[in-house]
């Protein structure tokens, strides 16, 4: 299962924001390192077509798809070089596929701010900075090695060595590697700034429509491509307690339309270029998360092995074209459902039966 990092600096409000993801019972205290071992929560992954197909082909249950979602330790400066938990934030972060920085814009109130004040770009510079500055030791190391291999001749480390060059040159200037502009980053570098990532704007009770410090931390973000989420991790945290209508009725009294974690959740979802793909059988529709550019045999693997290895066919039909029809029969009746191979690449939003020989 592909996997979210929640960072940042300590009482950034991570492991609120988790909480409130998950629903879960993450500790959380108005001190630093809070969370030492990393928590773990699957997280459903908000999409209104799951219904629909489940109703238009009268399933009982639908399943949806998940992302896993992993609160990890706050940082401090100087984590790169073992201060704080630094040694062991590195080593967590390089385990998920995507990084949710969660960054402080709420005032002191009764929690303090380990650096006194609150300046949300300052905290997304120091986190960033630390990240940039473990990368470059990784690249150093990478550079030495591959200096040596130079001496064969060989082709691909001089295009390697080359690589090498642009991330050290991008990254000694303070950007990620992410936006170094390569098409591919050299085998086996596992970079933490080449990974994708999400801004989350921690604001106060009162400022989720309107926060200064949100808007200055969306400049910075916009300034690195990165897409920002405006949540209060308190209010969606008290509201995960509450029923479904309760909670629409205390969001609705702050004027937000729709829960601000299934930005988050959604945002995170596209941010691991992830699409999806609907299975319905018996009396179960279910959501299945794979990465752009999964075909169908491989599709059919997410589900079982065996579907896999004895993959025949991929009937498809475009939730649209289903909608559409009103009900798979009509539209088997309409010509709508296709028959495709196994190098067939599957398509957000396909409905698919395969067929296998058991």
């Amino acid at each position: 299962m592909l996997k979210v990092g929640l960072v940042g600096l300590p009482n950034a409000g991570k492991s609120t924001l988790f909480n409130a993801l998950v629903s879960g019972a993450a500790e959380v205290a108005d001190y630093p390192f809070t969370t030492i071992d990393p928590n773990v929560g699957v997280v459903a992954v908000p999409d209104e077509r799951l219904q629909k197909i489940a109703s238009l082909v009268g399933a009982q249950k639908a399943t949806p798809a998940t992302v896993q979602f992993v609160d990890i330790a706050g940082l401090v400066k100087g984590a790169s070089k073992g201060e704080g938990l630094g040694n062991q934030f590195l080593a967590n972060i390089r385990e998920v596929d995507a990084i949710c920085h969660v960054v402080r814009c709420f005032g002191p109130a009764k929690i303090p701010h380990v650096y006194g004040s609150v300046d949300p770009v300052r905290d997304a510079e120091i986190v960033n900075e630390e990240l940039i500055l473990a990368d470059l030791d990784t690249i150093d190391r990478r550079m030495a090695k591959t200096e040596r291999m130079l001496k064969s001749g060989e082709r691909k480390y001089q295009e390697e060595m080359s690589s090498l060059r642009v991330l050290k040159d991008t990254l000694s200037r303070g950007r990620a590697a992410r936006l170094a502009g390569l098409e591919e980053m050299p085998e086996g570098l596992f970079l933490l700034t080449a990974k994708p990532m999400l801004y989350v704007a921690n604001v106060s009770e009162e400022e989720v429509d309107s926060s200064p410090e949100a808007a200055r931390l969306e400049e910075y973000a916009r300034r690195q491509d990165a897409p920002v989420v405006v949540v209060s991790a308190r209010i969606e945290s008290e509201l995960a307690e509450l029923s479904p209508g309760e909670a629409a009725e205390v969001r609705k009294s702050y004027g937000l339309s729709d829960p601000s974690l299934n930005r988050v959740v959604r945002v995170s979802y596209d941010l691991l270029g992830l699409v999806t793909f609907f299975t319905t059988k018996g009396p179960e529709t279910r959501a299945w998360a794979v990465r752009a550019g999964t075909t169908a045999v491989e599709a059919a693997g997410k589900i079982h092995s065996d579907m896999e290895k004895g993959f025949i066919k991929a009937e498809v039909i475009s939730y649209r074209d289903l909608l559409a029809a009103g009900s798979m029969g009509a539209a088997h009746d309409r010509g709508l459902v296709r028959v495709e191979g196994r190098d067939y690449m599957v398509a957000d939003g396909d409905v698919i039966l395969f067929r296998f020989r058991a």
